[in-house]
């Protein structure tokens, strides 16, 4: 007799292959994106990287250890951090980024950027995936660029900018109001032709400490939505304010909140540590089948 646990997962389960160029990536079992900043004031000083090399290793590390996915960005998103010009993130991240294309050719790559015009360069130099914080807010020009080579995409949510997004955020009704911003911009996208969409509830984009465990109890509910679900938690103030810790000690809380997230149908977590996240998806399975 299969147990509740396991119930709610098919209950949930968006099955879901994304496809880029002769790639494909199976979402039918969650997968690992493993996070490369190149910034140089990332929340966590453990993720960022300075030079080529560094970079390379970090990504070996990542793919050695069962990342699907590497994520580089090139411009903070931490609360308060200051925006940088276009030409900035192109300087730091296009460079970078064939560096990765050309060591790792069978590995996807996401490219974190909300800039259309940035996201165009980024899919002409191979990358798999565009990860926008602003869901297409920021940048009204970027579902036609998504659109037209049908990139997956990932759709996050954020109240605000980084600038001003933990100034005091509200919401009347957090998790509908999240709904409701997704099925808004996806038909966008829908609209012009793509349809490779993931959603990330964008923990700590605009939401205090409260609104982000309220949001993790429900994202259950966004599977509704047809979309595979990506969660990035990992090391976030939502685990070290809480437990009077800091970035650099929030591994353990990290793991916990990534068991939450994939009983509820998370798809992909997004993270910092890929060994932990990865043991986690497996002990969770051979749970769930037992």
């Amino acid at each position: 007799m299969p147990n509740k646990t396991e119930d709610k997962i098919d209950k949930f389960s968006t099955v879901k292959i994304l496809k880029s160029g002769t790639k494909t990536l199976d979402l039918n079992s969650p997968k690992v994106m493993g996070i490369l900043n190149l910034t140089p004031d990332s929340f966590y000083a453990g993720s960022r990287h300075h030079d080529t090399l560094d970079l390379l290793k970090r990504a070996e590390k990542h793919i050695s250890e069962g990342a699907s996915i590497l994520d580089i960005g090139a411009v903070s998103t931490r609360p308060g951090a200051k925006d940088i010009s276009a030409i900035e993130e192109t300087n730091r991240l296009i460079g970078s980024l064939k560096i990765l294309r050309e060591s790792f050719p069978n590995v996807w790559i996401s490219a974190d950027t909300w800039r259309a015009d940035i996201a165009k360069q980024c899919i002409e130099e191979g990358v798999d995936m565009i990860n926008d914080i602003s869901g297409g807010t920021f940048d009204i020009e970027m579902p036609q660029i998504i659109a037209k080579n049908n990139t997956p995409y990932i759709l996050m949510h954020i109240q605000g900018k980084p600038q001003n997004m933990q100034q005091e955020p509200f919401y009347e009704d957090l998790v509908n109001e999240i709904t409701d911003f997704f099925k808004t911009q996806s038909k966008k996208f829908i609209k012009f032709g793509a349809t490779q969409l993931i959603l990330d509830p964008g923990f700590g984009f605009g939401k205090t400490l409260e609104h982000n465990y309220h949001l993790l109890k429900h994202i259950d509910t966004f599977n509704n939505l047809g979309h595979p679900l990506l969660i990035g938690i990992s090391r976030k103030s939502m685990i070290h304010k809480l437990l009077d810790i800091n970035a650099e000690t929030a591994l353990n809380g990290t793991t916990v909140l990534n068991t939450i997230a994939i009983i509820n149908g998370a798809k992909i977590l997004r993270v910092h540590d890929v060994k932990e996240a990865v043991e986690t998806i497996k002990i969770m399975q051979t749970y769930n089948a037992s």
